[in-house]
């Protein structure tokens, strides 16, 4: 199975601690050595980067991991390839337009018989499961909001009940977002974190490094981790309940 990650926080953030954790496990200390892939939303853009190598020895890991990229929103994956080739077109997350904004999908687990699904406006282009299942479901999501709704709410009610529907097909965790909310949907295994003011030490499960949040933030910033498997080994990670929908914006659990 593949493993997630996501972040939403407050202020722009760089996910170089957490990043460097799940890089582990792309064939390290984890059997995820079928390629990887990042996004990180800046505004409205969006920066991706995408290699169907093991993340542990990836350049383009060790690009990533060096620069400190800032954002508001990540998602980044690591597979392990039960259905498609190892290739670029083929790595996570992905990404497709809606209502002129970058929305990007990854995904873990595996949809049996997905192919009765129809499709309507979007086509994958590589042959997973995962980007067959994203592009379902931003189809469905289209054609029931034409146009953005003005309220969230109904979006979220319809994003639970499609993600719902795949739970009983299969396994789908799943990280989408917009650049503006992470939607993460347990069907089996996610975990996460919120860090905020008393920021104290965390440590990685998976590589000798920690740090102070402490000494690298402000008073006022919130930051969420969503991970498969929580990646810190001191820190009190909430596990989420299969069938459950966790919304994020701006680093705050949206109840």
């Amino acid at each position: 199975m593949c493993e997630l990650m996501g972040m939403s926080a407050n202020v722009p953030t760089d996910i170089c601690f957490s990043f460097t954790g799940l890089m582990q496990r792309g064939g390290g200390v984890g059997p995820h050595a079928d390629g990887w892939g990042i996004t990180f939303y800046v505004g409205k853009g969006a920066r991706s980067f995408h290699d169907p190598q093991p993340s542990v020895d990836s350049q383009v890991a060790q690009l990533v991991q060096r620069h400190a990229m800032k954002s508001h929103v990540v998602i980044s994956h690591i597979r392990q390839a039960n259905m498609g080739a190892v290739s670029l077109e083929n790595t996570h997350p992905f990404q497709r337009e809606l209502w002129g904004r970058h929305w990007t999908f990854a995904h873990n687990g595996q949809i049996k018989n997905y192919e009765h699904l129809t499709l309507q406006q979007y086509l994958p282009v590589g042959n997973t499961d995962s980007e067959y299942l994203f592009c379902w479901l931003l189809g469905e999501l289209r054609s029931a909001f034409p146009k953005p709704p003005s309220d969230p709410w109904p979006v979220r009610l319809f994003l639970q009940q499609r993600m719902d529907y795949l739970h009983s097909l299969g396994v789908a965790n799943i990280l989408l977002s917009d650049g503006e909310h992470l939607y993460c949907y347990c069907s089996t295994k996610l975990s996460w974190i919120t860090r905020r003011a008393p920021f104290g030490e965390a440590c990685l499960k998976d590589a000798d490094m920690q740090v102070d949040f402490g000494t690298q933030t402000t008073p006022n910033d919130v930051v969420t981790v969503v991970a498969t498997e929580p990646l810190t080994d001191n820190e009190d990670w909430h596990t989420m309940q299969p069938g459950s929908l966790l919304v994020l914006r701006d680093g705050k659990v949206v109840e």
